[in-house]
């Protein structure tokens, strides 16, 4: 929370969430600042203290998963694999494009099952995303 009043909905929803034992990051303001209030009566309720950009990624390092056992799928010409989700999304795209929530119902998974291997396929200039939740095969 970068600022807080007293009583702003930003406080309430940070209030409920150290209440819930989450991680909570406050960047201190001047006592004297109502604007700053919120977020000094968060640290002072056990919100951690941000006093620079390492704060952030110190308290993210401890959310980030142990990524050190995944091994990434190579053949022998050094050039990744795509899964099957993405073999199975490229086949039912096409140049004209489709809704990102048809190709959930055609695919029968879960959006957060699909989020990453489209953001994948988009990085590797395989699909492009349209305006209005669309995406086509790449040209």
């Amino acid at each position: 929370v970068v600022e807080a009043a007293a009583k702003s909905g930003s406080l309430i929803t940070a209030k409920n969430a150290l209440d819930q034992g989450r991680d909570v990051l406050a960047v201190p303001g001047h006592p004297f600042d109502a604007r700053a209030a919120g977020c000094n009566m968060l640290i002072r309720d056990g919100a951690t203290l941000v006093r620079t950009a390492d704060d952030v990624i110190e308290a993210m390092a401890s959310l980030a998963p142990n990524t050190s056992d995944a091994q990434p799928s190579l053949d022998l010409d050094g050039d990744t694999k795509p899964s099957v989700c993405q073999a199975d999304i490229l086949s039912h795209l096409s140049p004209s494009p489709i809704a990102e929530d048809q190709l959930i119902r055609d695919l029968n998974v879960r959006p957060a099952d699909l989020a990453p291997e489209l953001l994948s396929l988009e990085l590797d200039g395989k699909i492009i995303r349209q305006p209005g939740g669309l995406i086509a095969l790449a040209p």
